[in-house]
């Protein structure tokens, strides 16, 4: 492991959106292999890498990325019972993901040495979001450390407030935004895209991407460059030398079978084709038989595989053909299904080529929110997307677990690209959950399941704004300029291009985006074609997603609970309860419905039976009323006096109804016209200044009588 140089305190400055951004190293972590202390605002971050020399046989970068966020940063103890943070959260994988992904493809070709980068949040002033802070500590960090790395690069928040683009905008700035992306790069180009915004053009999203490049990324990086230049390490990693002659010697013997390989345009035959390829010359070069081979497995694959690369690019770039014997901008084929499976709300089947999504979509109460307890103000979710990515669905057997950093990911993406269509809570209270399994996979399941989640959300009659497709636009970029842009990527294009350019969006606008790219950046006006490209696929994808269904149902599921919205008076609250719950409890027990009662007097009331929902609100409206002059009520007699009768209009509600207003004709006696127990029907005439109600049952009785209009 090598570590930091003993090196002065290094500070540098620098005023970015509405805040100074400050990145110091030389004082925190000096036995890391490079650290640095970044802050914003009263956000601090400190960013680490530590770096090791390669394992054993390897034959990937082992880079790890590590966020976390310390409740302690925000003054706050941690929610459980240990009172200590665990596992990380799902904003923390999130967010590692985030600032992984623009640093991995600046790393150069064939270094494979350990590199561990984490970040952690010190101080968050709950204004700035730490994690493009952390980014920026993450950056740092590697200017400093004596590691192979064509950067430095930098991330920065872009929102949009009144039709203006803000850099770092605050999270108080955020809720008035109709953009939220997150852009990263060096100077030269971007390398990374996260984009949820509201049915934006794509000459919106470009722009923006132009802005945050311009006013953020890259006057971070040139702080960066002068941070390297007084604090820096060389790094002493030399590239291992190319054996041009054992390359050579393994292309003569597979170049011609590969080639053929790469025509195969069934995913699995292709891949069995290619595996026995591999098969055959390690075995040759490999004997099992023989102990100490002069080549071993690792670099016989590694020869093979860069050979297998060569000969895609020089297919797409010369031959102008895919593997699977597609155009350029050419969609697979799609087919779609709803309302397929029994019981369930909503659910769809959607299948692109040999991607297929199976999508559900649950409705639920207020009771099922998600409550999110991080280093930010505590919230709740009422509207999740969770991914499913098991082992059969690319034909593997490995081990089960839990959903992973790529499936908790995905799951975060296509969740946003639906986000901008859904209705708001005072339309649509139900919480909803969408479930995406990936039952097949050859490229984009997480655009798959943008598709199938938009035709679950339909199917269950949840009123979106309107459907969602989304499509992945891929790459192959030379460095001498020259490139292909490839609609609706498969795997192999996936693994061996150079961008996964993810887009999703309704026919008005873009919802969602997302850019990894492996390739040194993407230049702008081969990311406009990207967007314009995606936007063909787009329509094509709606037109062929309306044949399934174009439209939200008018109703929800049958099997869904009737969830029914009214406001009360907030000092009613304690009346509708009753002492010990015993209103809301009879309510229910009634009814059959569940009563959620929330402290500004909004009422939630939810019911497998419609009927009964209404029937617990009409309950609900009488118990919460006020008693309004001229309306009729139907009450309970429940004292006589000389005087009248008082009578019970509404539960905890009373009135007197004096002699005179009893009858039209003479009333000697109260008690000989009612009694105790009555259910009469009396009208409001007055309502004095203490708030005393007066009642008539003469008027009553006599409106009664006339006539009903019209």
């Amino acid at each position: 492991m090598k570590r930091q140089k003993m090196n002065p305190v290094v500070k540098v400055k620098r005023g970015i959106g509405g805040s100074e951004l400050t990145i110091e190293t030389g004082k925190l972590a000096k036995q890391a292999s490079g650290a640095a202390v970044v802050r914003y605002g009263d956000t601090v971050v400190l960013g680490t890498v530590v770096t090791a020399d390669p394992r054993p046989g390897i034959d990937f970068f082992p880079l790890t990325v590590d966020y976390r966020e310390k409740m302690s940063a925000a003054g706050k103890f941690p929610g459980g019972f240990f009172k200590r943070e665990g596992r990380p959260t799902l904003k923390e994988v999130l967010t590692s993901r985030l600032i992984d992904r623009p640093m991995r493809p600046l790393f150069p070709d064939k270094f494979k040495n350990e590199v561990q980068v984490q970040i952690i949040t010190l101080a968050a002033d709950l204004k700035n979001d730490p994690d493009v802070i952390g980014m920026c500590a993450a950056a740092a960090a590697l200017a400093v450390a004596p590691v192979p790395f064509h950067g430095p690069f930098a991330g920065v928040r872009v929102g949009r407030v009144d039709g203006k683009f803000v850099i770092n905008p605050t999270l108080s700035q955020l809720e008035y935004s109709d953009m939220d992306m997150v852009v990263a790069g060096h100077t030269d180009a971007v390398t990374m895209i996260e984009v949820g915004c509201r049915e934006l053009s794509e000459e919106d999203v470009a722009e923006a991407v132009k802005f945050g490049h311009d006013n953020g990324v890259i006057p971070i990086c040139e702080m960066l460059r002068e941070l390297k230049r007084q604090a820096g390490q060389e790094a002493d990693w030399e590239a291992p030398e190319k054996d041009a002659a054992f390359y050579e010697e393994i292309e003569a013997k597979v170049v011609d079978d590969m080639r053929a390989a790469k025509r195969v345009t069934k995913k699995l035959e292709r891949q069995e084709t290619t595996k026995a390829i591999y098969d055959r010359i390690i075995e040759e070069y490999c004997p099992e038989d023989e102990e100490n081979p002069e080549r071993t497995p690792a670099e016989v694959k590694e020869v093979i595989h860069d050979i297998e690369e060569r000969i895609f690019r020089e297919l797409v770039l010369d031959e102008k053909l895919r593997v699977d014997g597609r155009k350029m901008d050419v969609v697979r084929p799609i087919s779609s299904e709803v309302q397929w499976l029994p019981r369930v709300h909503g659910s769809a089947l959607f299948t692109r080529g040999e991607t297929q999504a199976m999508v559900t979509c649950t409705l639920g109460t207020s009771r099922d929110e998600q409550v999110i307890d991080d280093m930010m103000e505590e919230y709740t979710k009422k509207f999740m997307l969770h991914y499913n990515f098991p082992p059969f669905s690319v034909g593997e057997a490995r081990r089960i677990m839990g959903p992973g950093r790529r499936e908790i990911g995905h799951g975060a993406l296509a969740e946003r690209c639906l986000e901008a269509v859904l209705p708001g809570p005072d339309d649509f209270p139900y919480t909803i959950r969408i479930v995406s399994d990936i039952l097949e996979s050859n490229g984009s399941s997480s655009m798959a399941s943008v598709c199938g989640g938009s035709l679950a959300l339909m199917d269950a009659g949840v009123p979106i704004k309107g459907p969602v497709a989304g499509i992945s636009i891929g790459m192959v970029l030379e460095d001498d300029g020259r490139h292909e842009l490839l609609t609706d990527i498969v795997g192999d294009e996936d693994h061996y291009g150079d961008m996964d350019f993810k887009v999703a969006g309704t026919r008005e606008g873009i919802t969602g985006v997302q850019l990894d790219i492996k390739a040194k950046g993407l230049p702008h006006d081969i990311m406009v074609k990207a967007l314009q490209r995606a936007h063909k696929a787009r329509m094509k994808i709606l037109d062929e997603m309306g044949k399934a269904l174009s439209e939200p149902r008018p109703e929800i599921s049958e099997f869904a609970p009737r969830l029914l919205t009214l406001r009360i008076n907030p000092e009613k609250i304690g009346k509708l309860i009753g002492p010990g719950g015993k209103s809301v409890k009879a309510i229910q027990a009634e009814t059959g419905a569940q009563i959620d009662i929330e402290d500004d007097g909004t009422v939630l009331i939810s019911c497998l039976d419609a009927a009964a929902a209404e029937r617990a609100r009409e309950w609900v409206e009488r118990l919460t009323e006020d008693v309004k002059v001229g309306r009729v009520y139907e009450g309970k007699v429940i004292s006589i006096k000389d005087f009248g009768a008082f009578v019970e209009i509404i539960e905890g509600q009373d009135g007197l109804c004096h002699v005179s207003e009893l009858d039209d004709s003479y009333v000697r006696n109260v008690a000989d016209v009612v009694k105790i127990g009555d259910i009469v029907k009396v009208k409001v005439i007055a309502i004095d200044d203490q708030g005393r109600v007066k009642l008539s049952r003469k008027a009553a009785m006599k409106a009664a009588e006339e006539p009903a209009e019209g």
